[in-house]
């Protein structure tokens, strides 16, 4: 939204339009500077472009990052484009009219520069010279900005064995889920047909999926199985010392819903005080009420046994502040993207920034608008904390050769 300031005029002459000008105009300039609310998670208008290029050249990020730490940038640009070459690809293409083409000659194109350029500059200049930068269509569909949050592996206690204490299982994809071709949830596949699959609710309270042998992990508390839903991963610890893996298969089909949110609206937690830490504890003492909240959450992760680190939706491998989640609906899979925000500081206000090359490699479980975007920041603990306090606003970049 372009917000310009309508001064009031001087006026000349004293006249009935005159008056009514200088009655008027001042009010519109209060509405004009009047701050548009910035909703992240507003959907895009039909037909409306994700993507809208720069064309000043002087508007480019600081883009050095990139070169300076190519060693670590490069194992997942290999991934990338190893999936981009594959024939499987062409079907997500064009989109944002990018062809699977196009995409691939820009991710080893920018290999190549990684590899040729004698020093950042250098290899700066050759960004720009060479490739088209666009900017997200972001929160308000003009470029406005993008909100990053995080997500992270989460590492659980848990058993293979059920018993009295560990009774919370996370379960592997039950055979009547029925799959399309690009991965989407059709439903649950019946003896007289499709049907939408189960909600949360009902998967839980009718015990559904028991006897079935897809029960993979036990926990000891639901909220832990609810974490691992949310991230789509978890490393679980077991009472061995040996760590269990297990990675994102599928889900049922239903729309996700905050568990800090109806938290918050549900006056259970304050505003501002709704990270993970606060929601273990509101658990911990409220044992009676944590179904109720969960099964506001419809959607149900199903997961499989993974070697390695956890894979994102184009079943690569995601590395720690190198894999971006975004809406695969908007967004060309596996694309070079540049991520311009910062960390949270102190009490949440604005801390160090956070510029860096990353791989648009993942898709956000919640995430359906142009207007967000999730960094993977690891495993553990470590990666908890930052999960839990990363939320900033910030501008994210797309780079294809022009």
């Amino acid at each position: 939204m372009v917000v310009r300031y309508v001064g009031l005029m001087k006026l000349q002459l004293i006249t009935r339009t005159n008056l009514i000008a200088a009655l008027v105009l001042p009010l519109i300039a209060g509405c004009a500077v009047a701050p548009m609310k910035k909703d992240f998670n507003a959907p895009l208008a039909v037909g409306a472009p994700a993507l809208i290029r720069v064309t000043d050249s002087e508007a480019w990020p600081d883009m050095r990052e990139g070169w300076i730490n190519r060693d670590e940038l490069m194992p997942s640009l290999e991934r990338s484009i190893n999936w981009t070459s594959r024939e499987y690809a062409e079907q997500f293409f064009p989109i944002e009219g990018i062809s699977r083409e196009k995409a691939l000659a820009s991710l080893e194109r920018f290999r190549d520069l990684l590899e040729s350029s004698r020093n950042a500059s250098e290899f700066e200049r050759a960004l720009k010279r060479e490739f088209a930068l666009y900017r997200s269509a972001g929160w308000n569909g003009q470029g406005g900005g993008v909100l990053f949050t995080g997500y992270y592996t989460p590492i659980l206690d848990g058993r293979l064995i059920p018993s009295a204490t560990y009774r919370y299982p996370l379960y592997a994809l039950p055979e009547d889920l029925e799959k399309g071709t690009h991965g989407e949830i059709l439903g649950q596949r019946t003896g007289s047909g499709l049907r939408a699959y189960p909600d949360r609710r009902m998967i839980e309270a009718s015990g559904m999926l028991s006897g079935q042998g897809l029960e993979l992990v036990w926990f000891s508390r639901p909220l832990d199985a609810f974490i691992a839903h949310v991230n789509g991963s978890a490393f679980v610890r077991l009472d061995s010392g040996d760590m269990a893996r297990f990675g994102y298969a599928g889900n049922n089909g239903h729309e996700y819903t905050s568990l800090a949110k109806e938290l918050v609206a549900a006056g259970e937690l304050p505003e501002g005080g709704s990270n993970l830490q606060a929601i273990r504890h509101w658990s911990d003492t409220n044992p009676d009420i944590v179904d109720e909240f969960l099964e506001r959450n419809e959607r149900y992760i199903f997961f499989t046994p993974i070697t390695g680190n956890p894979r994102g939706s184009l079943n690569l491998e995601v590395t720690d502040g190198r894999t971006l989640a975004t809406d695969k609906a908007l967004f060309p899979r596996g694309a070079i993207v540049f991520v311009d925000t910062h960390t949270p500081g102190a009490e949440l206000t604005e801390g160090p920034p956070f510029r860096q090359f990353m791989l648009d490699q993942d898709t956000g479980g919640a995430i359906r608008t142009a207007g967000r975007a999730d960094i993977y920041v690891g495993v553990g603990e470590a990666a908890e904390a930052a999960s839990g306090s990363m939320k900033a606003e910030g501008q994210l970049y797309y780079l294809f050769l022009d």
